[in-house]
């Protein structure tokens, strides 16, 4: 059974910090690209970040760069994202994606594999 399991998000102040994780698991697709989404109350799932399957490469949306840092993990079917500096504005659900190839796509349509989604929630 294919699996997405993620970990971590809560609630924090802002300007503190925050860490999710993301691992799959029984899947065949050998090499793929992973990354993070986030829905906020009343709008649409938007991009955050991914990552390249070998992890030398990430690419952020532009609300995040410079405060988020997501990282590869050493046996490669885990994912985390380190989020610094959190603003009110990153208040969503966030939500770990597998791509079906390795190179970093934005669209989410691109991704067909999804975790449950995990609260992050950031208070003034």
């Amino acid at each position: 059974q294919v699996q997405l399991e993620e970990s971590g998000g809560g609630f924090v102040q802002a300007g503190g910090s925050l860490g999710l994780s993301c691992v799959v698991s029984g899947r065949t697709v050998t090499t793929y690209a992973m990354g993070w989404f986030r829905q906020a109350p009343g709008k649409e799932r938007e991009f955050v970040t991914a990552i390249t399957w070998s992890g030398g490469s990430a690419y952020y949306a532009d609300s995040v760069k410079g405060r988020f840092t997501i990282s590869r993990g050493t046996a490669k079917n885990s994912v985390s994202l380190q989020m610094n500096s959190l603003k009110p504005e990153d208040t969503a659900v966030y939500y770990c994606a597998a791509d079906r190839v390795e190179v970093i796509q934005e669209p989410e349509k691109e991704y067909d594999l999804w975790g449950q989604g995990t609260q992050v929630t950031v208070s003034l």
